[in-house]
């Protein structure tokens, strides 16, 4: 009996070392060397400040800049609340928002179909990408307030278009927060006006949901 004790006590020491400590710590540092930004959760600079991640949706506010699809995280996008609504498809509360939104967006682009991923939240509350169709949407309304042709602001859609992993997985996508930085650096509102978002720098850090605000360039 005490031999038994023994063997599953040195057992359990040995594969918490194993498996907690030494594998985690190699795994890590693998990919550190190896992909250094996606371990570190993707995060994007500008003027040395993190204004988000290329993996973690934010909100965008005013019409100078696409918005994302809606969250159900926390209060918005909050890594540390991830998930959805868990509301059905019958019920109030849902229909209610969702056809709020798709009045609010109907005002924006008038006589054009809302494309669902704009009035529904994914899964995780997280999603920074919107549909092609979902950024097209919304196109018009960004050339009046950068006062471009909307052609142009097409364009550069078409340009931040990612197609389908490996040619075949998910579907094509937009990457809010790159085509908003990319609209900046593009056709850029002025020393005033801001780009604001409440975004979270990193996923790393306890409670780290953040405001991030940054001069349009």
């Amino acid at each position: 009996m005490k031999k038994n004790l023994l063997v599953a006590v040195r057992f359990t020491l040995v594969t918490t070392v194993i498996c907690g400590i030494l594998y985690p710590l190699a795994v890590t540092g693998l990919a550190q060397l190896l992909f250094p930004g996606r371990a570190s959760g993707q995060l994007i600079e500008r003027d040395g400040t993190v204004i988000g991640s290329r993996i973690i949706g934010q909100e965008f506010s005013g019409p100078a800049y696409f918005h994302s699809r809606p969250s159900a995280a926390g209060t918005g996008y909050d890594p540390l609340d991830s998930g959805g609504s868990n509301l059905g498809p019958t019920n109030r509360a849902l229909i209610e928002r969702v056809e709020a939104d798709a009045r609010k967006l109907h005002a924006e682009n008038p006589g054009a179909p809302v494309p669902s991923d704009l009035v529904t939240a994914s899964g995780s509350g997280l999603d920074p990408d919107i549909s092609p169709a979902g950024a097209l949407f919304q196109a018009p309304m960004v050339a009046r307030a950068r006062g471009v042709s909307e052609q142009a602001i097409i364009e550069l859609i078409h340009k931040h278009t990612r197609g389908r992993q490996f040619g075949f997985l998910g579907e094509p996508r937009v990457n809010v927060l790159e085509l908003n930085l990319a609209l900046d650096r593009r056709y850029p509102l002025g020393a005033k006006v801001k780009l604001s978002s409440s975004a979270v720098q990193s996923g790393m850090a306890r409670g780290a949901r953040s405001d991030s605000r940054s001069t349009a360039r």
